[in-house]
């Protein structure tokens, strides 16, 4: 896609998306520079940028997107125009057991940045008598800001009321508003993608399906919460990679835009198609029983035998479906990769990438 150079700072870049994100663009557009910024959590690891740790456009920056002081130094020493802004406590079932974090960050946090980038993009050079500098601030949220839906209702679309029913939910709703009055208020030039459930390479171990794989290989349990039919619309990391290219090269300032996969699963059958592809991918190559000693279930083709129901977590919500209509007339967005495809890809790179996964369990 043609495009003006820019000099991007990615919050949260070390992150799952952050991350795909990050090796998508500096593939896509080569001559721009990308500035990393990420605390380093225990969700953000530093290998997930080992492909473009060599790259000259590419700057790490180890810090925390609640020190305002270091955003605005970042901003102006690098140039930057844009900033894409993924850094966000994502697992519901942390935000239940420990909600602290995710008000610190998904709400101060991006407060943080917005106070960074008005005063360096709009404050400082209205001071000296100038225009406010060129300038893009993305914010990366999510469909549970919407709520859950019954089984036959319409999906969400970008006018369907907020109600979120979990703290994380919760906080990314909160920072959704405030980059609407940012933009509303000050004049930031702002755009929001709200995303459905991502898969993908990097994703972090504790999630659905990077879990179900390593489970497996470990022939451990596959715990299905309550009666696993939870249904949720799944979007290949790329293909969300993609989705954001596009709101940032023809989005409307002010606007939100939901990027989905029009991949509407039930748990349940997300975790029965990995296992027949563990199952599959045993039964053809005999040298990943050599390597994964202890999965001796799919080892027998036999994966399905490890799940195991449990009791469903507090204010589970029941359905999420992403209604992309807008994105896709506007500006022309479709994901590439079916679910067959992109979930095949997922359980190849979670085979050859046990180096990666192994330190994070």
């Amino acid at each position: 896609m043609t495009q003006k150079q820019r000099n991007l700072l990615v919050t949260g870049g070390a992150g799952f998306i952050g991350a795909n994100y990050v090796h998508y663009w500096l593939e896509q557009y080569p001559n721009d520079k990308v500035v990393v910024l990420d605390a380093l959590t225990y969700a953000g690891n530093r290998a997930n940028l080992d492909p473009v740790e060599n790259n000259p456009k590419f700057v790490f920056a180890h810090g925390d997107i609640c020190d305002t002081q270091l955003v605005e130094a970042l901003l102006k020493e690098h140039k930057l125009d844009t900033i894409v802004h993924f850094a966000a406590e994502s697992h519901v079932d942390r935000s239940i057991t420990g909600p602290d974090a995710f008000i610190e960050t998904n709400i101060i946090g991006t407060y943080s940045l917005l106070k960074a980038a008005k005063k360096v993009w709009i404050d400082e050079p209205k001071s000296e008598g100038k225009s406010p500098l060129p300038h893009r601030f993305h914010h990366v949220s999510t469909d549970e800001v919407y709520g859950t839906l019954e089984p036959n209702d319409p999906a969400f679309t970008e006018e369907t009321a907020y109600a979120p029913n979990s703290p994380y939910s919760a906080s990314k709703a909160a920072s959704d508003h405030l980059v609407r009055a940012y933009h509303h208020t000050y004049g930031l030039e702002v755009t929001t993608s709200n995303c459905s459930n991502n898969y993908g390479p990097y994703h972090f171990p504790e999630k659905l399906i990077p879990l179900i794989i390593t489970n497996i290989l470990h022939d451990k349990p596959l715990p299905i919460y309550g009666d696993g039919q939870q249904i949720r619309d799944w979007l290949y990391v790329t293909d969300h990679a993609r989705g954001i290219d596009l709101v940032l090269n023809k989005g409307r300032l002010g606007e939100n835009y939901n990027i989905g996969g029009h991949n509407e699963w039930a748990n349940i059958d997300i975790v029965k198609v990995v296992c027949e592809l563990m199952n599959e991918a045993f039964a053809n190559d005999s040298s990943l029983i050599a390597r994964y000693p202890e999965a001796t279930t799919v080892a027998q083709g036999k994966s399905e035998d490890l799940i195991t129901y449990v009791t469903d977590r507090a204010g589970h919500d029941r359905r999420y479906a992403i209604d992309a209509t807008k994105t896709n007339g506007e500006l022309g967005y479709k994901p590439y990769e079916s679910f067959e495809s992109g979930i095949k890809k997922t359980v190849e790179w979670y085979l050859a990438n046990e180096n990666w996964w192994k330190e994070l369990r």
